[in-house]
């Protein structure tokens, strides 16, 4: 038997041992948590669909009315400025992937790993994404490019949007993370944040 096994069958013991109420009950803050970042990876997966599927509505109700995003192309401020940044980005994706017969290749996001503050009605969240297509010999998946989200994000009517995301990129000058921890950064503001609130 493995020394993982032993202890699984230890703590099984254990805790057949233990009355009820000596386990720790799910505290208000904690589900509190669980729901906000629930709704919270649910707008991160709605935004990446809207993205790579050209649904430009969905994509801007992802954020806030006067939210901003930030990539390599500049800043851009509300739903009506978001939607021509990425409708232009989209249209120039065919000068970077493209299929063997030189159409524009078929892009895909995700996002690999993220860690969520929430503060009350505001919260932080810092990603790991990637992009890839179908440019690789005889249409093959290709990975492509690789970097960070950065957000802030606001409850709104019951509803999280995204108010600010800053879009890095690890194969761009001046646009990769870095070098420090990008998670620091994140908590940080939500630190001084929940102090502010405090004070």
């Amino acid at each position: 038997m493995t020394i993982w096994n032993k202890c699984k069958l230890a703590l099984a013991a254990a805790t057949l041992t233990l009355p009820t109420a000596c386990a720790p009950p799910a505290t208000e803050e904690v589900a509190s948590y669980a729901d906000d970042r629930a709704e919270i990876e649910d707008l991160m997966a709605r935004y990446l669909f809207a993205i790579d599927f050209h649904d430009w509505d969905a994509y801007v109700e992802t954020f806030a009315e006067d939210g901003t995003i930030e990539f390599a192309s500049g800043a851009f401020t509300g739903r009506e400025e978001i939607r021509e940044a990425v409708t232009r980005f989209a249209e120039g994706i065919g000068n970077f992937y493209q299929t063997e017969d030189g159409q524009p290749a078929r892009l895909r996001h995700v996002i690999l790993q993220s860690t969520v503050r929430v503060e009350g009605e505001r919260a932080w969240a810092t990603s790991l994404w990637v992009e890839m297509a179908n440019d690789g010999p005889g249409d093959s998946l290709k990975m492509g490019t690789f970097g960070v989200y950065e957000d802030q994000l606001s409850k709104i009517d019951g509803q999280w949007l995204l108010s600010y995301r800053n879009v890095l990129n690890d194969f761009i000058p001046d646009r990769h993370p870095g070098p420090e921890n990008p998670v620091r950064g994140m908590d940080a503001a939500a630190d001084a944040y929940r102090a502010s609130m405090i004070e």
